[in-house]
């Protein structure tokens, strides 16, 4: 999917990750962030291109590729009886191509899943990932579910494992972020985490790791770079699996505002859906 929006709709829901880690809520005074719309900017002809490396293997064993992403936002589509902005990405993540949607309003931004999209990913979507105002710091929890179809067969018995899976986002704060393009003042700099725990089928053993993603967003240019790191802990005799994944902004151009497909909308009546604590 793309991470044009907020990377971790963050998160492909690729991974898995234990329930080891606590998320923070935070207390006190948090900051709003005037006009928050403008750091997703999400006109129709937007181009981004991101220049791609990702790191992976077993622990033991390291591979490194590099890749480059183009996302551009396309035009918009009826789903799930809303209106959703197509991101369209030539190989997010070095995964290939795909399409991913998104619906923005007054409240916030709703992501509506990708196509391909994960047998996972469906049973989550439609979830929050954005709300507006935006404040620093803050966070919320996007989902928390238990007993989903996994959609595949780790322990290789004919059977696909359940899942719980937890997801939370965070708006640490402003900072500055270089990358090719260039270097982006006071960016916004956000943190998304899921976590999953895999039931293995045939007994009572599971799998777990964890979908940690960083990501900067520059108001009026969107998303500059995002680090993502993911790592699966051991199945039986194998060593477990980590990957670290990173894009990095190199050329963009930004149409005119008022060609925004997402015009601070009333917000949708399946909005509460992606509520953390009002969804199915």
């Amino acid at each position: 999917m793309t991470r044009q929006l907020i990377g971790f709709a963050i998160i492909s829901i690729v991974w898995c990750g234990g329930f080891g880690d606590s998320v923070v809520l935070w207390a006190g005074d948090a900051i709003p962030i005037s006009q928050s719309a403008d750091y997703f900017p999400d006109t129709v002809g937007n181009r981004w291109q991101y220049r791609g490396q990702i790191t992976e293997g077993p622990l033991q064993t390291i591979d490194h590729k590099f890749f480059t992403n183009i996302s551009t936002v396309t035009g918009t589509k009826a789903l799930k009886g809303v209106t959703v902005t197509v991101f369209h990405d030539t190989n997010p993540g070095n995964h290939g191509p795909s399409d991913s949607f998104y619906r923005r309003d007054v409240v916030g931004i709703v992501y509506y899943g990708s196509d391909p999209g994960t047998p996972l990913e469906k049973q989550i979507i439609p979830y929050q990932i954005v709300r507006f105002p935006m404040m620093v710091p803050s966070s919320f929890q996007q989902f928390d579910r238990t007993g989903l179809d996994f959609g595949t067969d780790i322990n290789q018995d004919g059977t696909d494992e359940k899942v719980d899976v937890r997801g939370w986002t965070s708006l640490v704060g402003h900072e500055s972020v270089t990358a090719p393009a260039g270097t982006f003042q006071d960016a916004i700099k956000v943190e998304a985490r899921m976590t999953m725990l895999i039931h293995l089928s045939g007994g009572d053993h599971t799998a777990s790791g964890t979908d940690v993603m960083t990501a900067w967003f520059a108001k009026g240019v969107g998303l500059v770079k995002y680090v993502e790191r993911q790592e699966l802990a051991a199945v039986k005799e194998d060593r477990g699996v980590v990957t670290e994944i990173t894009e990095e902004l190199e050329e963009y151009i930004i149409k005119p505002s008022h060609e925004s497909l997402s015009r601070l909308d009333p917000p949708s009546g399946n909005l509460a859906s992606g509520h953390p604590r009002t969804r199915n």
